[in-house]
């Protein structure tokens, strides 16, 4: 009998989480040390006292580590692995499972259409799988995971704007990507949406957009009100995932976000589904209580979690972004 190795859907149970820890003054200038309080925040609400999942924080060198250790706190590891930067929802490798056996998943990278090329982000997929002693696939072709999301029944959902832009894969055609993500992460329907958030420099990731919240269950954001920059886009993936017949939960958009007069794509839906918590990123936007409500209401056996993640956010990203899950046998 063929074994169908499959990315897991996020609530299913983790074995382990590992987080990026901010470690490069050069890149994160004044937001260094806050940047690192509130990773180390969201590495203690997940691990949960030992309800939750064992946290392993990355960070790039000994003097980041010794900080991290500071900061965590007992209970939570820290390995280092030389690293870009934090982004190991893109950088790190996926671990896909049959329940029974799981292998990891090294995709190519390169800085987001050639945006921000690092030196340590290219080959870190392989590096941390193989701490944990995984068989590892390497798939030659770009592909961040924070392009896609997965619900655990074989069904993806992506963003035309990321996975066909040119600057990814410009030889493969929609088809072309489609198979080798089905042969890769054990898929076999993929939705499309359109773009993402605006100004987001990962041209458009799912993980900002719209998140599995349950098989066939999907939250996508409700603009806050006229001057919301991404009604459009809210209302096209609405559209697009009730067509493809999935339940849509509305969850509210963080609106207007501005720092330094530029809107920057702030999403509710950069959440992270751990074991015991739910981790989300708070913006001090007017739904920013609201929001954590209507998730807690999708997660009733977690504790939500609202952390703010504003200097996190500065390099781009935010918790979803700074972490990869190892799912349980």
């Amino acid at each position: 009998m063929t074994r169908t190795l499959r990315q897991p859907a996020e609530w299913a149970p983790h074995e382990s989480v590992w987080i990026g820890f901010p470690s490069h003054a050069e890149l994160w200038e004044d937001d260094l040390a806050p940047a690192q309080a509130e990773a180390a925040a969201f590495a203690r609400a997940v691990h949960a006292d030992s309800a939750g999942e064992n946290v392993r924080l990355v960070a790039a060198d000994e003097a980041a580590a010794a900080e991290a250790r500071r900061l965590a706190g007992p209970g939570i590891g820290v390995i280092v692995q030389p690293f870009g930067d934090i982004w190991l929802r893109d950088t790190g490798p996926i671990i896909v499972s049959d329940g029974g056996a799981r292998e990891a998943r090294a995709f190519r990278f390169n800085g987001w259409g050639g945006k921000y090329n690092l030196a340590g982000d290219d080959d870190l997929a392989l590096r941390l799988a193989g701490t944990r002693g995984f068989d590892t696939r390497e798939c030659h072709y770009v592909l961040e995971g924070g392009a896609i999301d997965v619900d655990g029944t074989g069904l993806a959902v992506t963003t035309e704007q990321c996975l066909l832009n040119p600057n990814r894969n410009p030889g493969l055609s929609r088809a072309e990507i489609e198979a080798r993500l089905k042969g890769d992460l054990g898929l076999d329907r993929i939705l499309w949406f359109g773009d993402g958030l605006l100004n987001d420099h990962t041209d458009g990731h799912v993980d900002n957009l719209a998140r599995f919240v349950g098989q066939g269950r999907i939250a996508i954001p409700e603009p806050a009100g006229p001057e919301d920059p991404n009604t459009a886009v809210y209302r096209d993936a609405q559209e697009r995932a009730r067509a493809f017949g999935l339940e849509v939960v509305s969850i509210p958009s963080a609106g207007r976000v501005l720092r330094d007069g530029e809107v920057i794509p702030a999403s509710y839906m950069n959440l992270y589904i751990g074991n015991a918590a739910v981790v989300v990123p708070l913006y001090g936007a007017p739904n920013d209580e609201a929001a954590v409500a209507a998730i807690q209401a999708l997660f009733p056996s977690r504790k939500v979690a609202g952390l703010r993640a504003d200097h996190i956010l500065t390099g781009g990203g935010s918790f979803h972004c700074i972490s990869q899950q190892v799912p349980s046998l």
